[in-house]
């Protein structure tokens, strides 16, 4: 059979029960970005979006869809691993729960990360911060264009980010300087990602987001080296592979923006109709993180919504007889909140097949009953946590 996954990344549904440790308490992605700025999301609603607990419905929502018109199954999920960011969530889905936050730098990188970095360079530094990604190339990307320097930021999320305009450096040289970054920052400095952060173009500059890359750290083993280790397909499309450290798939499948990642997707989904491919397809859309959560976007992001909501049709038709389509969320990032950060709150869960018996999935109690789920439907082997819903699927 083939399974599809798509993230929504960042599209949360609302607080998790201990957000208050993360400054969180209130936040609600999905109700206060439709409270800014409704639009209709009828086919996520036909899927049970308006059935989760404290989503609300309405005109300036989503549809109150009877459970009789429904065609889905759909759920919230808990994070119990201590992060809110992409790779904690990531991970998780796939098996991987984590005991210890990833490392963050809110003072910026100690000068025994920052020496070496500048020695594998040559060029210095500039910021090494705390920054939004757009304030800061409009704040030194003239001193970077004057210097050639790359200039190095975090965020509350564990990230090395260097930026550098593509006239300036070239792309390859960025990514080998992230290389050499990802080697520095391990052990007691060990980020979860090293980010390049290409701009372009003349003040006040433009941010090159299909030339982004990701440089993680290896992920214990999750199930998609089980699901791999069956012979079947594991597929990676847009950041999903950079964010395994490229561990545990077959194929790879770049992506520049959110309607680029749902034609790759629909493409690979149609070819393996074709040839008899079985496994796993799996896609984030990050537009709603990256160009609108991070930026406080909310008219941004509730038109982004509208535009997965109007693919969504497509995407339903192209899931074989035999074949399921999950729909997630990993974090939250409320662009009505305050700050650039990520927010904790509960993940997204719909499903779908054809001649699904619509049925709630209840509240999961971690990320990772989506793992156990896919072992499950695949055939894979997979002692590790979580909990199935395959069952209910059927």
């Amino acid at each position: 059979m083939l399974l599809t996954i798509i993230v929504l990344d960042s599209v949360g549904m609302g607080e998790l029960p201990d957000a208050e440790k993360f400054g969180d308490r209130g936040a609600h992605t999905i109700n206060h970005t439709l409270e800014r700025h409704p639009v209709p999301l009828p086919n996520l609603a036909r899927l049970g979006l308006g059935h989760l607990p404290t989503v609300n419905t309405g005109d300036a929502h989503i549809p109150a869809v009877p459970t009789s018109d429904l065609q889905g199954a759909y759920g919230r999920m808990r994070e119990v691993s201590p992060g809110k960011d992409t790779s904690t969530g990531h991970w998780e889905f796939m098996g991987v729960q984590l005991e210890h936050p990833f490392q963050v730098f809110p003072d910026g990188f100690p000068p025994a990360v920052m020496d070496r970095f500048d020695a594998a360079t040559g060029r210095g530094h500039l910021c090494n911060r705390p920054y939004s990604g757009t304030d800061v190339i409009r704040d030194f990307g003239p001193e970077h264009l004057k210097t050639g320097a790359p200039i190095v930021y975090t965020s509350a999320d564990s990230v090395f980010q260097i930026a550098a305009h593509e006239d300036v450096v070239p792309l390859e040289t960025l990514y080998e300087w992230c290389r050499a970054a990802r080697e520095i920052l391990q052990g007691e400095y060990a980020v979860a990602r090293v980010i390049a952060r290409p701009f372009r173009g003349e003040f006040p500059f433009e941010r090159a987001n299909e030339h982004r890359k990701d440089f993680s750290l290896t992920p214990p083993p999750t199930v998609l080296d089980a699901v791999k280790a069956t012979g079947q397909a594991v597929i990676g499309i847009g950041k999903i592979p950079d964010i395994y450290a490229n561990q545990g798939f077959t194929e790879s499948i770049h992506t520049d923006d959110n309607a680029d990642g749902i034609r790759k997707t629909l493409a690979r989904m149609r070819q393996a109709a074709q040839d008899g491919t079985r496994g796993l397809i799996f896609t984030n859309l990050v537009d709603f993180d990256s160009k609108f959560g991070h930026r406080r976007d909310p008219e941004g992001y509730s038109r982004t919504l509208a535009e997965f909501d109007r693919a969504l049709p497509e995407l339903l038709a192209a899931v074989p007889q035999d074949g399921v389509l999950l729909i997630l969320s990993d974090h939250g990032n409320d662009p009505t909140w305050h700050g650039s950060d990520h927010t904790r709150e509960h993940g997204l869960l719909l499903a779908y097949r054809p001649g699904l018996t619509p049925v709630s999935l209840g509240d999961r109690e971690t990320f990772a009953d989506v793992g156990a789920t896919v072992a499950e439907a695949l055939g894979a082997t997979w002692e590790g946590p979580g909990e199935s819903f395959w069952t209910p699927l059927n």
